[in-house]
C-alpha cells in the first residue's frame, strides 16, 4: 500500500512539474488561432494599398491639372479643379486628393470646402513629395499636419511631356481598420521601421515606441513632421520565444500576450497580433486539475482493487489500464474537437462578414455607376425638358389670346397640347426615377423586353443627340429571365452608352439589338459600328480601372460592375468583334422557370 501511495504522490508531482509544458502547448495553440486573424488583417491592409496605389498616376493624367499648373492664378479653373478632385475623392473613398507645384505649394485640393483646406500650404518637407518630384511613386505614413488625422499618402508626378511640373497626392485614413479589429478578442498593432506604433485597436498605444530611438531617428521624424514628438513614449516590452513563428510578450502596463508577426515590405510595416494568455493558461490549469483528479481516482480504484481477492488482481488491473487509456483518448479528442469547433465558428463568421462587405461594396458601385450615367445624360435630358416647357409656355399664351378673342375651341386645342407635353415630361421623369433608385439584393423573374424598353427610353435623348440609328426587331410576347430589374437596366444602359462612345467620330452611328434563345438561356446581343476591340483590350476589358477612353472620360469601372452584376444573376457578359467591323457585347441570362410571372425582382 505504501508503494501505491508513493506512486500517486509521484504522479501528481510529475503532473505539476509538467504544467509549464502544458501551458506552452495551449499558448502555441492560441497563437496559431491568432495567426489566421493576423493574415486577414494583413490582407485587408495590402488590399487597401493595392487599391489606392495606381490612383494618383491616373488622376495626374488629367489635362486640367496641367492647365492649372501653367496658370495658377486662374481662379475659375482652380475652382473647377477643386470640385473635380472633391468628386473623385468621394468616388474612390479617399480622405484627401491635392495638387502641388514643384515647390510643394498646394494650389488645388479636394477639401477646399473644409475649415482648414490644404490650399496655400506647402508640403515640400514630406518624403512622398520629394519621391514623386524625382519621377517615382511617393508613399509615406504620417499624422496630417493640417487635418491631424493619421493616414497613408501616395503621390505621383504630373508630367508635361518630359518635364515634371507638379505632384498629385492622395491620402486615405486608417480608422476603419482599427474599428474592424476592435471586434476580436486580440489586439493588433502596426509599427514602422523605427518600431513606432501608428495603428492599433488600442488608441492609448498610438505613437508608442517598441524600441529605443536614437537622436538621429527623432531628428528625422521632427524634420518630416511624421509624428508628434511629445507623444512618442516607450512601450516597455520583453519577448520570450514560444516557437519559430511566435513569442510570449510581456508588456509592463498591459500584461502577457502571445504574439505573431507578419510584414508588409512594400510599405515598411510590421503587423503584430497580441492574443491574451489568460484563456490558454486557464485551459492548462484545467487539464492539470483533470489529470490530478484522474490520478487520484486511479489510485483510489487501485486501492479498492488491492483489497479484493488475489485471483481478481490481474483482471482488475487490466480493466483499470483499459479505462485509463480510454479516458485519456476521450480527453484528447474532446480538446481537439473543441479547438476545431472554435476555429470553424470563427471562420464562418469571418466569411459571412466578408461576403456582406463585398455585397455592400458592389451595391454602392452600381449606384455610383448609375449616377455617373445620369450625369453624362444630363445635357441631353435638359434639352428634352426645355423643349416641352417652351412649347407649354407658347400654347398657354396662345390659349389666353384665343380666350380674349372669344375662340374657345382653339383655346381647348392648345390646352390639350399642353396636357400632352406634361405627359411627355412625366414619362421622362418616371424613367429617370426608376433608373436612379437603389436596387435591392433579391433576384427573380424580370420582364426582359420591358427592361430593354426602359433602357432605350433613358438613352433616347442621347441617341437622338448623336443622330444614331437603333435597329431592334422587338418580339411581341414578353420574355421572362432571372435577374433584378433595376440592376439589369443599369447593365443595358451602360452597354448602349459605351456603344455610342465607340462611334463618337461617326456621322451616323448604328446600333443593332438582337435576341436569341439557346435552350434554357436567353441571349441579348448589342453591336456597334465602331473600330472594334484589340486583342489586348479583349483580354482586359472587364478588369477594374481598365479603359480605352481618353483621360477624364471614365475610370474603367462600368464594364467591370456590369460583368459582376450579370454574374450575380447566374449569367455571363462577353465581348467579341464582328467579322464586318464593330464590337458585339453578349448578355447571357437564364430563362425564368415560370415565364408567366410578370413580377420583376428589384
Amino acid at each position: 500500500m505504501r508503494g501505491l501511495l508513493g506512486v500517486v504522490v509521484l504522479a501528481v508531482a510529475l503532473s505539476v512539474a509538467a504544467l509549464p509544458r502544458i501551458e506552452r502547448f495551449f499558448l502555441v495553440q492560441s497563437g496559431e488561432a491568432g495567426e489566421a486573424t493576423l493574415t486577414l488583417a494583413v490582407e485587408g491592409l495590402r488590399g487597401a494599398l493595392r487599391r489606392y496605389q495606381p490612383l494618383p498616376a491616373l488622376i495626374a493624367e488629367r489635362q486640367e491639372l496641367l492647365d492649372l499648373l501653367a496658370t495658377p492664378g486662374d481662379t475659375p479653373l482652380q475652382a473647377d479643379v477643386n470640385e473635380h478632385l472633391r468628386l473623385t475623392a468621394e468616388f474612390v473613398n479617399a480622405s484627401d486628393i491635392y495638387l502641388m507645384d514643384t515647390t510643394g505649394l498646394t494650389i488645388a485640393a479636394s477639401n477646399y470646402r473644409r475649415d482648414n483646406p490644404f490650399i496655400g500650404r506647402s508640403f515640400e518637407f514630406r518624403p512622398y513629395f520629394t519621391q514623386a518630384l524625382g519621377g517615382g511613386l511617393g508613399r509615406y505614413f504620417a499624422l496630417g499636419t493640417t487635418s491631424l488625422e493619421r493616414g497613408y499618402f501616395y503621390a505621383a508626378p504630373v508630367e508635361d511631356g518630359t518635364r515634371i511640373v507638379g505632384v498629385v497626392a492622395l491620402k486615405f485614413t486608417v480608422d476603419q481598420f482599427e474599428t474592424a479589429w476592435s471586434g476580436g478578442g486580440s489586439d493588433i498593432v502596426v509599427s514602422d521601421t523605427n518600431g513606432i506604433i501608428f495603428m492599433s485597436n488600442r488608441p492609448e498605444w498610438h505613437f508608442r515606441a517598441l524600441e529605443d530611438l536614437n537622436d538621429r531617428v527623432l531628428s528625422r521624424i521632427q524634420a518630416q513632421r511624421q509624428y508628434p514628438l511629445d507623444q512618442i513614449l516607450p512601450l516597455e516590452n520583453r519577448r520570450t520565444p514560444l516557437s519559430d513563428s511566435m513569442d510570449l510578450v510581456r508588456i509592463t502596463e498591459a500584461g502577457d500576450f502571445v504574439s505573431s508577426v507578419q510584414r508588409i515590405p512594400e510599405a515598411g510595416w510590421t503587423v503584430t497580433i497580441l492574443g491574451p494568455t489568460g484563456p490558454a493558461r486557464a485551459q492548462a490549469l484545467t487539464v492539470l486539475a483533470l489529470l490530478v483528479l484522474l490520478i487520484l481516482f486511479s489510485g483510489a480504484m487501485a486501492w479498492l482493487f488491492l483489497q479484493r481477492r488475489a485471483r481478481l488482481v490481474e483482471r482488475l488491473d487490466q480493466q483499470r489500464q483499459h479505462r485509463e487509456h480510454l479516458e485519456k483518448r476521450v480527453a484528447e479528442r474532446t480538446v481537439d474537437l473543441n479547438t476545431a469547433n472554435t476555429l470553424l465558428v470563427q471562420e464562418i463568421e469571418e466569411r459571412k462578414a466578408t461576403e456582406q462587405q463585398l455585397r455592400q461594396t458592389q451595391t454602392e458601385l452600381v449606384q455610383a455607376g448609375k449616377l455617373a450615367a445620369l450625369g453624362q445624360m444630363s445635357a441631353a435630358l435638359s434639352h428634352e425638358f426645355n423643349q416641352p416647357l417652351a412649347a407649354v409656355k407658347t400654347y398657354a399664351e396662345n390659349a389666353a389670346t384665343f380666350l380674349d378673342r372669344d375662340r374657345p375651341e382653339d383655346a381647348r386645342k392648345n390646352v390639350r397640347l399642353i396636357s400632352q407635353m406634361a405627359d411627355r415630361m412625366a414619362s421622362i421623369s418616371k424613367h429617370l426615377r426608376n433608373f436612379a433608385r437603389r436596387p435591392q439584393d433579391k433576384i427573380g423573374p424580370v420582364p426582359l423586353l420591358s427592361v430593354l424598353d426602359d433602357a432605350i427610353a433613358l438613352m433616347d435623348a442621347k441617341l437622338r443627340a448623336s443622330k444614331a440609328e437603333l435597329h431592334f426587331d422587338r418580339p411581341e410576347g414578353e420574355i421572362m429571365v432571372m435577374g433584378g430589374q433595376v440592376r439589369l437596366q443599369q447593365v443595358l444602359v451602360n452597354l448602349l452608352s459605351n456603344a455610342l462612345d465607340a462611334m463618337e467620330r461617326l456621322q451616323t452611328p448604328v446600333i443593332d439589338i438582337s435576341l436569341h434563345r439557346e435552350g434554357a438561356r436567353q441571349l441579348v446581343e448589342l453591336r456597334d459600328r465602331g473600330p472594334g476591340l484589340s486583342e489586348e483590350t479583349l483580354s482586359h476589358i472587364f478588369d477594374p480601372f481598365f479603359t480605352t477612353k481618353s483621360p477624364g472620360k471614365g475610370l474603367g469601372l462600368g464594364l467591370s460592375i456590369s460583368y459582376n452584376i450579370v454574374r450575380d444573376f447566374g449569367g455571363t457578359l462577353a465581348a467579341r468583334n464582328h467579322p464586318e467591323g464593330g464590337a458585339i457585347f453578349v448578355v447571357d441570362l437564364a430563362m425564368a422557370e415560370d415565364n408567366s410571372d410578370r413580377v420583376a425582382a428589384q
